[in-house]
């Protein structure tokens, strides 16, 4: 599934799924985040031959990992990791991240669209994340797009020395 799409700065946007070659630019991005200190759930950046066996697993599960990009250069991923068992198979844990410098450009929303097609396309029922309550933009974000909060981990996190609630959403895809 590829979409491209242009960004509300006029950027032309590729949003498509992650290949192997991938895999050097999505370190480099997710180095990128973590050292500004953004909403990532990781405190350092996987080795390229670590990224490459991810990316390899993540087409053999038959999972979703896509990429944004812009000018050749990766600024995004989203990714769906379909429940393993059998009985969890109907649901997906979704996780995403933008570089700072792609935010604000309306590429998150067409992440979500892109997300919750590929969702119903591979017959998902429900499709699960976490977001911390400081990311206010994110979580408006998913309330838009009729995610519904499922509970709330108080001061779930630590960062910069401050606590921060983890919220635990949900999306149902045949409701």
């Amino acid at each position: 599934m590829m979409k491209e799409f242009t960004a509300k700065n006029g950027e032309k946007v590729l949003l498509r799924p992650v290949q192997i070659e991938d895999a050097e630019k999505i370190i480099h991005a997710v180095a990128q985040i973590i050292k500004s200190g953004a909403y990532i759930q990781k405190e350092s950046p996987r080795s390229v031959e670590e990224e490459q066996i991810f990316i390899e697993n993540m087409i053999e599960l038959d999972n979703m990992y896509m990429t944004a990009i812009i000018n050749h250069e990766i600024v995004g991923i989203a990714r769906v990791i379909r429940g393993e068992l059998e009985m969890k198979r109907h649901t997906g844990l979704f996780r995403t991240w933008l570089v700072q410098s792609a935010q604000g450009k309306g590429i998150g929303s067409e992440i979500m669209k892109y997300t919750l097609k590929w969702c119903r396309k591979h017959n998902l029922h429900k499709l699960c994340l976490t977001v911390f309550a400081s990311n206010g933009l994110a979580h408006k974000l998913y309330e838009r797009y009729g995610f519904i909060q499922e509970g709330v981990q108080k001061e779930q996190v630590k960062i910069d020395g401050m606590y921060d609630d983890e919220i635990f959403m949900a999306y149902f895809l045949n409701k």
